[in-house]
């Protein structure tokens, strides 16, 4: 039993956020249709290299960017700026409960694939629509890209080196993260709607933007600003609210050092040498620590500075204060906490061989999940969705092909 048996997605969506949305929903058992353009494809298909590659060390036309966001899907191949490939899509929808997609505003009614024309059909369908910016307000029609999200939206305020100091200015986070979260967001609405249609049969639009979602993902540096009236800078790896918490030197490297109380200060004091300092009023508490961070900080890293980092991590870890190497990503799926956690999986690829991915961080005690395949080629399931899904006979399938509205 898969946690979404009997629900079938179509997945009209490109690039990351939706295919990231959709993918979750595939990892929980549903039955994910994702429609690409037919001899295109996903856009991020060629966004390499690296590519996968076959028995024989070629590249293939698989990109690890697409592999990372498209595995348990069936590819259809499709073309729906045809008047028959538009009839097939609808045909499809009709035997959904959700479609994803991330078109343009209005991008879709031209083909009669809007929220509106389809619900007419299909009164259950859960539409989610994934935006830059919205289906209304000024912005509506701009194109929205994570990086661009991430400007406009107060994230690369908030992240770099503070200025004045080496290599200040603003900077993006090293993934694509509104994208990323836009996807989460938009598989949690999507099963919050599943569950009001089942209720009452009636499906709805969801509108789901990149800035939307940015803003949203402030968090509590939004809140800081929203309550106390003061603008969030740049501050590097410290953090706004809490000192010490930040990227500490070793004398070797660098680690992280995430202390997030007042009786963690007081061991770290004591690994370091320094017990007087836990007592001293201007770092006794959290509230005069941040008040005192450019007297304190220097301090602390002139003292770590003498020791090599896996020296000060693991006495660290033996006063029970919070710290951590900064790793590369060849050392995260080294370390062993990831790896008993079975973090990296290998899934079978139609092209032969298998696919090194990150599993999904979920575990479910009663229905753990089940990964069927990595990401499909294009087209690959044309054929059997089609007479699955549609009972479409081999002569109709013949037709489509010779107009060129099916691929695969």
């Amino acid at each position: 039993m898969k946690l979404l048996d009997g629900v079938r997605v179509l997945d009209l969506s490109r690039i990351l956020a939706g295919p990231w949305a959709t993918q979750v929903l595939a990892d929980f058992g549903a039955d994910v249709i994702k429609v690409e353009r037919p001899g295109v494809g996903d856009d991020t298909r060629t966004w390499g290299p690296p590519y996968l590659q076959d028995a024989e060390g070629r590249d293939t036309r698989e990109s690890a960017y697409y592999l990372c966001a498209n595995r348990g899907k069936r590819s259809v191949a499709i073309d729906f700026t045809t008047a028959e490939g538009q009839a097939l899509l609808r045909e499809l929808v009709m035997q959904c409960d959700v479609l994803v997609e991330n078109y343009k505003v209005g991008g879709l009614k031209k083909y009669g694939l809007d929220f509106t024309s389809l619900q007419a059909i299909n009164p259950r369908l859960v539409y989610c629509s994934i935006t830059g910016y919205g289906q209304d307000g000024p912005y509506a029609q701009r194109a929205g890209y994570d990086a661009a999200i991430q400007a406009i939206g107060g994230l690369m305020s908030v992240t770099g080196e503070p200025d004045g100091a080496p290599g200040a200015g603003p900077q993006k986070v090293g993934v694509a993260a509104t994208d990323l979260m836009t996807g989460m967001y938009a598989a949690t609405a999507i099963l919050a709607a599943l569950r009001h249609a089942e209720r009452t049969g009636v499906g709805q639009q969801i509108d789901l933007a990149l800035l939307d979602t940015q803003v949203a993902w402030l968090a509590n540096q939004a809140s800081n600003y929203l309550v106390g009236g003061v603008v969030p800078t740049r501050q590097g790896t410290a953090h706004p609210n809490i000192v010490p918490y930040q990227v500490m030197p070793a004398a070797d490297g660098y680690f992280m050092l995430a202390v997030g109380n007042d009786g963690q200060f007081a061991r770290l004091c004591e690994v370091i040498g320094e017990p007087q300092l836990a007592s001293d009023p201007r770092y006794a508490t959290n509230n005069a620590r941040v008040a005192h961070r450019e007297e304190l900080v220097p301090y602390l890293q002139q003292r770590l500075r003498t020791r090599p980092a896996a020296q000060w991590l693991a006495a660290l870890e033996k006063a029970v204060v919070p710290a951590n190497p900064v790793n590369r990503i060849d050392q995260v799926f080294d370390d062993p906490q990831v790896q008993a956690r079975g973090l990296r999986i290998e899934l079978p690829h139609a092209g032969g061989g298998s696919v090194p991915m990150v599993r999904n961080p979920l575990k479910f005690s009663a229905t753990p999940l089940q990964y069927r395949q990595a990401a499909p080629v294009l087209g690959q399931h044309t054929r059997e969705v089609l007479d699955e899904v549609l009972s479409i006979d081999d002569a109709r399938l013949q037709a489509l092909q010779a107009q060129g509205v099916v691929g695969g």
